[in-house]
């Protein structure tokens, strides 16, 4: 439910920084699914499983990152979506 939440609020903060981007969530056991059906340009991954963080960025060929447990935890949509834009910009 909190992944949701972050989802609106960064849904939130790209419609009023005019920015199209689809932005969405999925169970840490659907990722493999996810990534074929979407085709994202970057992973953000809840700090609840971190530990999924280097074999994904070692199978993977997109920017994968932890999302800061300050802003997860206060559902700064905001800064996340800056978060990942900046690592989609880096790639």
């Amino acid at each position: 439910m909190s992944t949701s939440m972050l989802v609106a609020n960064m849904q939130k903060a790209a419609a009023s920084d005019n920015i199209d981007v689809d932005i969405f969530a999925t169970a840490s056991s659907g990722i493999d699914d996810a990534m074929e059906e979407q085709n994202p340009d970057v992973l953000m991954l809840g700090p609840q499983v971190r530990f999924m963080e280097k074999d994904l960025k070692g199978r993977l060929d997109i920017p994968v990152e932890v999302i800061d447990i300050r802003d997860y935890g206060t559902m700064n949509g905001e800064k996340v979506l800056q978060t990942a834009l900046g690592l989609i910009n880096q790639a």
